[in-house]
């Protein structure tokens, strides 16, 4: 038999262990070109397989971001001109720049909001912006009482509004390159203490297991949520988008899809696979239905699970632990890094594990540590 080249070998193993993850959960495979594929209810490529980077990008090509309540009539009201310069920042958004439909959606409001102001002065289409009526639009959501977070995001949209207006084409120059914005308050997360974290984890482990089969299943569903969470990291959004192909279970690592599409690899624990076993064996396939596709966690009738199951999951966990905080999964998240940090991990580390663009945005991190660190020397030491 003739040997595979290194890299190959690499990559065969590891399919081998995702369709392993498969299998137990009662996922269904088909062979294609001479491999095998984790698939769905939908169309298998022939070529090679698909990445979530790949799903994202075809999810977003194919629908438009619907507009909130309040930003739809202002949209409606604004001159065509505006209104298809709108449309057209959205796709630069959504298929240029990657962003998440969270991001998109924000943004857009954001440009809506200004234009309608810029409107309402007489301004009929982009190219009629300057920097009067850009800090004109800031001034007015300051005195409605805009949070500095949220001045400071209006910003950053009219900034990339007006760049990308400048780069097309629809305006001579570029007013936004000028404007600043207010420095946001960096507030400390709220993050569990050690204990509560176990208490977490813990939690119903020595109890019965309820005796309706949907009832277990639901409970191990549960249990592997918070696990996940707290093990990895991870957003929520990049769990309730795992695949049974972003599973490793023998390196024990996910492959995961971060904000801008960016994959990475998060490691996770013995605990954390423990209660992934019992959930692809107990409890997955007892929820799951022919169009349930390769989605890890499910919801309770079959389909991948949505994000405000997760919330509620973690929110209602959490009132069982005495004085805990009341955190939903982005807290886990923050209790996560703050306890690797106090642990002796590298910040650099936990930037990647993250996902984290910038490492300003893990430091944040170190300050919770020393001040957990400050609380404990004032409430312990006699001279403090």
């Amino acid at each position: 038999m003739r040997a595979l080249p290194h890299g190959r070998a690499v990559s065969a193993e590891r399919d081998k262990h995702r369709e392993v993850t498969a299998a137990r959960a009662n996922i269904p495979t088909r062979t294609v070109a001479g491999t095998r594929k984790v698939t769905g209810a939908g169309e298998v490529t022939a070529a090679r397989e698909r990445t979530p980077a790949r799903n994202a990008a075809e999810r977003k090509s194919s629908r438009k971001i619907t507009p909130t309540r309040e930003v739809a009539p202002m949209l409606e009201a604004l001159p065509e001109p505006m209104r298809r310069a709108v449309d057209d920042f959205e796709r630069f958004l959504a298929l240029e720049r990657n962003r998440s439909a969270h991001t998109v959606r924000a943004y857009v409001g954001d440009v809506v909001s200004l234009l309608d102001h810029a409107a309402s002065l007489g301004a009929h289409s982009v190219a009629d912006l300057d920097l009067a009526v850009l800090r004109g639009w800031l001034a007015r959501q300051r005195r409605a009482g805009a949070a500095r977070t949220t001045l400071a995001r209006r910003a950053a949209a009219t900034r990339t509004f007006t760049e990308w207006a400048r780069m097309v084409g629809l305006a001579a120059d570029d007013p936004g390159r000028a404007l600043s914005s207010p420095r946001p308050h960096r507030t400390l997360p709220a993050v569990l203490g050690h204990d509560e974290a176990l208490a977490l984890m813990t939690e119903n482990q020595a109890g019965e297991m309820n005796e309706r089969p949907t009832d277990e299943a639901l409970e191990l569903r549960d249990r592997l949520i918070v696990e996940l969470l707290y093990a990895t990291g991870i957003r929520v959004s990049e769990l309730v988008g795992l695949d049974a192909g972003d599973v490793d279970r023998r390196r024990r690592v996910l492959r995961v899809l971060g904000k801008g599409a960016k994959e990475r690899t998060v490691p996770y624990g013995l605990p954390a696979d423990v209660a992934l076993e019992s959930w692809l064996v107990r409890g997955r396939p007892r929820l799951a239905r022919s169009d349930s596709g390769s989605a890890i966690l499910l919801g309770l009738r079959g389909g991948r699970i949505d994000p405000r199951t997760v919330r509620r999951v973690v929110h209602d966990r959490l009132r069982t632990i005495s004085g805990a905080p009341d955190l939903g999964p982005h807290g886990l998240r923050h209790t996560a890094a703050t306890h690797l940090l106090e642990g002796g991990a590298d910040l650099r580390a936990v930037q990647e594990l993250l996902g984290h663009r910038s490492l300003a945005t893990t430091q944040i991190y170190t300050h919770v540590s020393v001040e957990r660190l400050r609380r404990a020397y004032d409430q312990a030491h006699p001279r403090a």
